[in-house]
Order: structure tokens, then C-alpha cells, then sequence
């Protein structure tokens, strides 16, 4: 029942991805409104699980949790905390979601707070930026423990061998930056794969794969790239000389700006996922479309195939006990 367009796309979305996930689709949320969007037969691999309540978009998230115990949100946790289903996915409250997700699972051992984990299209391909939204007032033990997590995402899940971290820093010098981010780099060197600071004008030109930083400036970053993206699109598409457009076949530019748009797209990612908690938990842009919702599912069927959090849990252990990362 979260997001802007819940339950139409929320919907949508779990039917156009049930004919590529092997197991069950649970649609959690207000029975009526969910077959009212969708009047015909479900696909078999969804179930519809009733949840009387919602938890709206600016409801205080803590205070939500504890009284909505009843809404879509707070039922599909518990589904996964009492192991009745095996991720959970949302569009809704971000904050609340976090906080069902910190306040029911808990972290993993190892883990002092989780981070969200958002993918972001690069020169070469994509990287993943953490803590986009999760742990705002950051510690260098947390910016470390995400680079642990970051890095097994990115490897695990997405497929990247070997991910190079970066730590996000106003220069590349070890000596710059924040008593935060001085004390984080001390911390990162001891990663084979670590390969220093990297500054903002050059994470997307595919140096790094996963960039770590506190959840304040990861969240500016992120809106910052999405807005820009726009603009960008909105600006060539405005501003380029109109006997330029003109020599250019009509196809030919339709098919530039559509590699531009799907490029920038944050529905070709599905979700981010929300890294330490002790379950897998995907969580989806407040706009998502049905697209954005199928690729989630998507990636989160593939986190539980792939032993995501039992990846992260060995690999924390092993930095705990000083072996080798990635060892």
C-alpha cells in the first residue's frame, strides 16, 4: 500500500514478475483496493494477505511501526522475522521501513547500523552508493562495515568481480576532508580493493563500484544525480539548435534520448537494498512504476538465492577477527 501509486503499480508490478520468480508473490495491503486495480484472476504464484491499516508517507516512522502493527508495511517484516516469507519489498515510508526492518530483525552480528544500498548508472556501468539514506550520523567503524557490505552486494548480486571501493571525499589526497572521512580512509586501507578517496565529479566515470559515505551526503548525491539526469534530457531536448535536430534523423534522436532516459532511469534498478538487517529488505523510490517494482522483486529473489545476508554475516566475522578481506 506505499508509494505514489500504490496499489495500481505496486500490483502490476508483482504480476509482470511472477512468471520470473519460482516461488510466491505476497501482495500485503487492503483487500478491495488491491482487486480493484486488478478485477481479473491473479496469476497463481500471488497470494493477496490482508493488512486493514496503511502507513502514509508522513506519519512519524518509529511511531508508526509501534501503532500500526496491522499495516502492509509492519506485516510483511514480521512475515520475514517470523520466516514466513523470505524478502520483504516496499515503495512506502523510507523511514519506516528502515525502522520496521532495525526494530524487528535487528542488525547482524558485526553490523552496528544498516545502509541503503542505491545502484547508480556509471560511464562504464554502474556503481553502488552507501548509505544513501539510512545511517545519517555516521561513525568510521559504520563507513567501514558498509564498505563490507557494499562490497559483497555488488559482488554477490549484481555481478561485479572484484568491486573497487571508493570513500566519497572533497579530494583524493589522504589528507583531505573531514575528521570522519580521515579516519574512515585509515580504516579502508586495509582493503586490497580499496582505492582511495574519489571525489564527486568523478564517481560516475567508472573508477570506483561501490562508493561509501554517511547517509546525509550519499542522500544529496543521489537527488542531486536524479535531478541533474532530468535536466540534462530536459536541456538537450530544449536547447539544442534547431538545425541540428533538423539534420538528425527523427529516429536516430528518439532513440539517443530513450538510451539517455533509460540510462538515468532509477526503474531499471528496482530497489536499493537496505544492507545489515538480519533479512533481505528492497526499498523502492516513492514514484515506482510497475517496472520499478518487477526489477525489485527481481533483484531481491536473486539476494535470497544468492545467500546475501549469510555473505555479508562470514565476511563482517572475518574483518572482525583481522583475516583478510575477501579471503
Amino acid at each position: 500500500m506505499g508509494g505514489d501509486y500504490a496499489p495500481r503499480e505496486i500490483v502490476a508490478g508483482a504480476v509482470a514478475a511472477a512468471p520470473e520468480v519460482h516461488g510466491k508473490i505476497l501482495l500485503i495491503g487492503r483487500r478491495d483496493a488491491i482487486e480493484a486495480v486488478h478485477p481479473g484472476a491473479m496469476p497463481q504464484q500471488i497470494e493477496i494477505v490482508e493488512a486493514s491499516e496503511v502507513v502514509e508517507m508522513d506519519d512519524e516512522p518509529v511511531s508508526a511501526v509501534r501503532r500500526k502493527k496491522n499495516s502492509s508495511l509492519v506485516m510483511g517484516a514480521t512475515l520475514v522475522k517470523n520466516g514466513e516469507a523470505d524478502a520483504f519489498i516496499s515503495a512506502g515510508n523510507t523511514g519506516a521501513v528502515t525502522a520496521a526492518a532495525h526494530l524487528l530483525w535487528k542488525t547482524i552480528p558485526n553490523i552496528a547500523r544498516p545502509a541503503i544500498a542505491t545502484v547508480i548508472p556509471s560511464r562504464t556501468g554502474c556503481f553502488v552508493l552507501l548509505d544513501s539514506g539510512a545511517t545519517v550520523d555516521a561513525e568510521p567503524h559504520h563507513l567501514y562495515e558498509f564498505a563490507i557490505m557494499g562490497s559483497v552486494y555488488a559482488e554477490s548480486v549484481l555481478r561485479i568481480k572484484s568491486p573497487r571501493i571508493g570513500l566519497l571525499n572533497i579530494g583524493e589526497e589522504p589528507t583531505k576532508g573531514n575528521a570522519l572521512t580521515k579516519a574512515t580512509y585509515k580504516l579502508l586501507q586495509g582493503m586490497p580493493n580499496f582505492v582511495g578517496n574519489v571525489e564527486g565529479k568523478y564517481v560516475f566515470d567508472g573508477g570506483v563500484d561501490v562508493v561509501v559515505c554517511d547517509a546525509f551526503v550519499g542522500n544529496v548525491l543521489l537527488k542531486t544525480a536524479q535531478g541533474l539526469g532530468a535536466f540534462v534530457i530536459e536541456m538537450f531536448r530544449d536547447s539544442a539548435p534547431k538545425h541540428f535536430i533538423a539534420r538528425l534523423p527523427l529516429l536516430l534522436l528518439k532513440r539517443g534520448i530513450n538510451r539517455m532516459r533509460k540510462r538515468m532511469d532509477y526503474a531499471e534498478y528496482g530497489g536499493a537494498p537496505l544492507l545489515g538487517v538480519d533479512g533481505i529488505c528492497f526499498i523502492c523510490h516513492g514514484h515506482s512504476n510497475a517496472k520499478a517494482i518487477k526489477n525489485a522483486i527481481i533483484l531481491a529473489q536473486r539476494g535470497h538465492d544468492m545467500h546475501l545476508v549469510s555473505k555479508i554475516i562470514e565476511q563482517a566475522a572475518r574483518t572482525k577477527t583481522g583475516e583478510q578481506f575477501g579471503a
